[in-house]
This record gives structure tokens, C-alpha cells and sequence, in this order.
């Protein structure tokens, strides 16, 4: 399944400078998630919005994966970047 990121709240910065922060922060999500990006994106908002005891264990263990795998992804993106106290990368399924 495809799925598009956006760089939001990073006010000022050029689009081709946005551009390659989204790139470098897809590129990273592809690299640990592979084909499983939505998936594990979808397993951690059902996680959060479920009790433990909703959930099985792969659906944690894969909610956990999307959670490491964002915050590796978010590092990458603001790399060369600076950080913005608001800013933070979206990712919507197509």
C-alpha cells in the first residue's frame, strides 16, 4: 500500500529543502518497515486508541515497530534540518 509524508509546521523553509527532509524520512520508514509501512502505522493508532487488553501481541509488537521506526524515520528527516518545536512529519495512507 502506498502512503505520502508531509513535513508540517516548519515554517520558512524552502520547498526543495522540505522536499528532501520527506524524502530522507520515507527512505528511512522504507528501509526498517518495508511493505509494512500502513500496516504498522495502522496497528499503532488502533493501539492507542485501544485498552492492552484489546490487542493481541503481534499487534503490539507491531505498534511498538511503527513507534521505533518513526522516531529513526523523524531523525533522519531533520537531519541537515534543525528541529522546529512544532514540526513533525505526517504520513497519510493513499
Amino acid at each position: 500500500m502506498s502512503y505520502t509524508v508531509n513535513l508540517i509546521d516548519f515554517p520558512g523553509a524552502p520547498a526543495e529543502v522540505i522536499s528532501a527532509a520527506e524524502s530522507r524520512f520515507r527512505r528511512e520508514l522504507d528501509k526498517l518497515l518495508g511493505d509494512g509501512v500502513t500496516q504498522a502505522l495502522k496497528a499503532f493508532e488502533n493501539a492507542s486508541e485501544s485498552s492492552a487488553d484489546e490487542l493481541t501481541r503481534d499487534d503490539i509488537a507491531l505498534a511498538a515497530s511503527w513507534a521505533k521506526a518513526y522516531e529513526s524515520a523523524k531523525t533522519a528527516g531533520f537531519r541537515a534540518l534543525g528541529e522546529a518545536d512544532e514540526a513533525y512529519f505526517e504520513v497519510r495512507p493513499d
